[in-house]
């Protein structure tokens, strides 16, 4: 069985949202063969040298989840600083997006099928840069962390002045990766609209963000398609 989870948005360390995220990983990795992290995990990661709060325990969840079954992480929008050293440090893999798993399906973050959001574009390709990684991680954790508030205050103001239709993946798009991998089904997130749609390739999966409630896809063997689940996101 693999478990896919993706957009969780984790900020702070002792919210029913994290605490929810340490028990489905402490439950789940006990019958798992693999727990997926499709991209943004975090509201934002400055570097795998952070020492803050939600660091220290996300590290630690991730430690004793790897202990009982392997851990996936996809680098999302917000986590794209991922790096060998926060790997290490939790025993996880860090893979590629988008990642064809087996003959026939195909998981992704997502933002990377919004193209007709050329701006978006613009943006994701800089931040996911050797170059520009390279300049920020020089800076200290301060100024990372300055830069990281100011670049989600940015966000949030573009986002609201866009369709709502432009920040949604592009069929074309998915088609045409979809089809160049091979693959029959496709799990995303990235959107915020968790669904289930059908096109002439196969069927596409989104799941949610961890907001109002939280969300993963079940898949029990890799030749059958996922289901999604959602929960209440509550305190132990």
């Amino acid at each position: 069985m693999r478990v896919f989870l993706s957009d969780l948005h984790l900020e702070d360390p002792a919210s029913a949202r994290f605490n929810t995220f340490a028990t489905v990983m402490r439950e789940e990795a006990k019958t798992a063969e693999a727990i997926y992290l499709l991209g943004d995990l975090t509201e934002v990661w400055v570097g795998d040298d952070d020492d803050g709060p939600l660091a220290s325990q996300l590290r630690a969840v991730l430690s004793d989840a790897a202990a009982e079954c392997t851990i996936h992480v996809m680098r999302g929008n917000r986590d794209f600083l991922f790096g060998t050293r926060f790997a290490s440090e939790t025993g996880v893999g860090l893979i590629d997006d988008p990642l064809l798993l087996d003959d026939d399906t195909l998981v992704a973050h997502g933002d990377g099928f919004c193209i007709d959001d050329p701006e978006y574009q613009k943006v994701r390709a800089l931040f996911r840069s050797e170059a520009w990684q390279s300049e920020i991680l020089g800076q200290t954790l301060a100024e990372r962390r300055e830069l990281a508030r100011s670049l989600r205050t940015e966000s949030r103001e573009s986002n609201a002045n866009k369709a709502e239709n432009i920040m949604d993946v592009a069929d074309r798009e998915v088609a045409r990766v979809v089809g160049a991998a091979g693959a029959k089904r496709l799990i995303h997130g990235h959107t915020h609209r968790p669904g289930v749609h059908t096109h002439d390739w196969g069927r596409r999966f989104v799941l949610g963000a961890w907001e109002r409630c939280g969300w993963l896809a079940r898949q029990r063997r890799p030749d059958t398609d996922p289901q999604l689940e959602c929960f209440a996101l509550t305190y132990s």
